[in-house]
């Protein structure tokens, strides 16, 4: 089992302040012999017709040595999980959930969000001080 992130419990709180069910703690991805674990698995009941929204939310804290070590270590296990969900579960969106001082010095840059978009990254941006989900980007 991976070692909970610093923000795990800052981030489970405010997924379900937000409605959302923790499905999983952490979520196991299992191809073969790859074995993953992303930090949590979620639902959360939309419209009646259309069932249910079930994500996956990678945690990170970047407090790595360096932004760019932090940053490398979490766009690489991202599109792994990314690429295993596609796999064995793509009805699943995953995110990479950080907090609002961690957005706004690693992803707020103009080639941060080029690298973002360039590569379909999700975030999710909590607020430390409310416990909240601020912005989703999809």
């Amino acid at each position: 089992m991976p070692a909970y992130d610093l923000i795990h419990d800052l981030v489970k709180s405010a997924l379900i302040k937000d409605g959302w069910v923790i499905t999983d703690d952490p979520l196991m991805l299992v191809i073969d012999e790859l074995k993953g674990f992303v930090d949590l698995g979620a639902e959360k009941a939309i419209a009646a017709a259309k069932g249910n929204r079930k994500i996956a939310v990678e945690i990170k804290s970047f407090n790595g040595p360096s932004k760019m070590q932090s940053l490398e270590s979490a766009i690489g296990q991202y599109q792994l999980y990314a690429a295993m969900l596609e796999k064995i579960e793509p009805d699943r969106e995953i995110f990479l959930a950080v907090t609002e001082p961690t957005f706004e010095n690693v992803f707020d840059t103009r080639a941060s969000r080029w690298l973002s978009q360039r590569l379909g990254i999700r975030l999710l941006v909590i607020s430390v001080q409310r416990e909240e989900i601020l912005v989703w980007i999809d």
